[in-house]
């Protein structure tokens, strides 16, 4: 039997699109040959992109009104050795002798205006220049950065969850500041112990420092909470503060209460007492108790209210017979304990706080992205390189903020485009980021009497790039808005 095709229904796959546009192949082999062009090639085609943003939010004009310069005057100026350092740090190399692979980059010698950058040692003077005052001062640059980001990019949280937390960076070194303290992957190292604070809700940084290595004692613990309001936008109105029983003492618990936050901090010591007939199970199928109490610590001033989670341990016999059976009840079951402000059930309390543990991403991130690089043997330098880096990976987060809104807006770009959308951007690390929006092959070209910047039309992340580069020049374009005070009265003006 023989069937026939209704030809009017042949699918033909030419109409449909698939061999529009391909470019022909290529050949490459041993006898393929080769030579130079006169063009100037840069593999790091979206600093172009970081160029616009610092046009956009104003950074030359804030670093020079905030930045407290050092006495060191450098040749090229203050503004462009700061951005000569960030940019090395958003590229992604984090130590200064790695300028040494980009001195004749075509994308930063023309930013420079210089037919090749200057030798590393250049920039690492100016590093020693730099102290604690310098490292003070770009924090106030921070504060500028974040309430003009969050009114470009329409954000105006009334409330945000701060996560505290501290980490170790070992030293190889005779650095000063280093001592011998709770360092897991290297015990009996020396090391540095900055304490860190983020922003939950946009995952950029807040506040910090670098320490010597040494744990937080409670003044110096309340001393770094009652600086966190002066980093706030001026939109935040209430603030729940998370940290670890490093930070669990009457100071820090009294400077949360003075500055009127929330907290829940985790206890380190100390045995409140809990009614043994209040304790409760939310969920049958998981092996959780819960409770709270009101109780005093020795040496506290007033009472403060405790919730606890406690876990059944696991008895494991594999013996015949029973050594010996727990004296007490206590000894069956793990406890968490947190001292807090809040009100309500505690294994909702409790919930809360376990959302604190993304904080660690966030530190292992930045310390990828050069937190765990010590360029100098000075405490002074090293305490100013900490803020540089993480004033770095501030401006990553706000670029991938802008990226991801941009992508929003462009409501005309069809499904079937091949490009890399960046909406999905904001999920993905630095590292990644970086494939998305940097790493673009880019060529730098001399055309209508100006300088110009292309990029390849085969390169599937071209198409995105440039909608993102349209967006940023019609930001540009029109008035700041934090200058007019739309969403809220700016907190720092200059």
């Amino acid at each position: 039997m023989v069937k026939r095709q209704n030809k009017a229904i042949t699918k033909n796959r030419a109409s449909k699109g698939i061999h529009k546009n391909l470019p022909e192949a290529r050949e490459i082999k041993a006898s393929t040959g080769y030579g130079i062009c006169r063009e100037q090639l840069s593999p790091f085609g979206g600093i172009l992109a970081l160029i616009k943003f610092l046009d956009l939010i104003q950074f030359e004009t804030v670093l020079e009104h905030v930045y407290q310069k050092p006495t060191r005057e450098p040749k090229l100026g203050h503004y462009r050795m700061i951005v000569g350092i960030l940019m090395l740090l958003f590229i992604g190399f984090n130590r200064l002798w790695h300028f040494t692979y980009i001195r004749l980059d075509a994308m930063m010698c023309g930013f420079f205006k210089l037919t090749r950058l200057p030798d590393a040692s250049t920039f690492w003077r100016y590093l020693d220049s730099l102290s604690i005052n310098q490292a003070r001062s770009l924090l106030k640059v921070m504060s500028f950065l974040r309430e003009r980001v969050w009114q470009q990019c329409g954000l105006k949280y009334k409330k945000v969850h701060l996560s505290v937390d501290t980490t170790v960076e070992t030293i190889y070194g005779n650095q000063q500041g280093g001592k011998v303290g709770h360092n897991p992957k290297h015990p009996g190292k020396k090391g540095y112990r900055p304490i860190l604070c983020f922003i939950d809700e946009t995952r950029e940084y807040l506040l910090g420092k670098l320490r010597k290595g040494q744990t937080v004692d409670g003044e110096e613990g309340a001393k770094f909470i009652k600086q966190i309001k002066g980093q706030l936008p001026g939109c935040v109105k209430k603030v729940l503060l998370r940290a670890d029983g490093e930070f669990f003492s009457w100071k820090t618990v009294s400077a949360a209460m003075e500055e009127g936050f929330d907290f829940i901090i985790a206890k380190k010591r100390g045995n409140p007492p809990f009614d043994p007939g209040q304790w409760y199970q939310p969920w049958k199928r998981k092996p959780y108790e819960y409770n709270s109490t009101v109780y005093q610590p020795i040496g506290w001033r007033r009472p403060c209210r405790f919730v606890a989670m406690r876990i059944a341990k696991e008895k494991e016999d594999h013996h015949e017979f029973t050594i010996q059976y727990e004296l007490f009840d206590r000894d069956k079951y793990t406890y968490r304990i947190f001292c807090t402000s809040l009100k309500g059930e505690p294994h909702k309390i409790i919930a809360q706080y376990d959302k604190r543990a993304d904080v660690e991403n966030l530190i292992g991130e930045a310390k990828r992205e050069g937190l765990d690089a010590v360029p100098s043997a000075k405490f002074k330098n090293n305490y100013a390189y900490f803020q540089i880096v993480m004033l770095a990976y501030n401006i990553w987060r706000y670029f991938k903020i802008l990226a991801h809104i941009s992508a929003k807006d462009q409501k005309d770009s069809r499904i079937d485009e091949p490009q890399q959308g960046l909406d999905k951007l904001m999920n993905n690390t630095i590292k990644v980021a970086r494939l998305k929006l940097l790493f673009i092959a880019a060529k730098v070209v001399f055309h209508s009497n100006q300088e110009k910047v292309k990029y390849s039309i085969y390169d599937s992340r071209t198409s995105a790039l440039l909608k993102f580069l349209k967006y940023l020049d019609q930001l540009r374009s029109e008035p700041r808005i934090w200058i007019q005070g739309c969403l809220w009265t700016p907190k720092f003006s200059i």
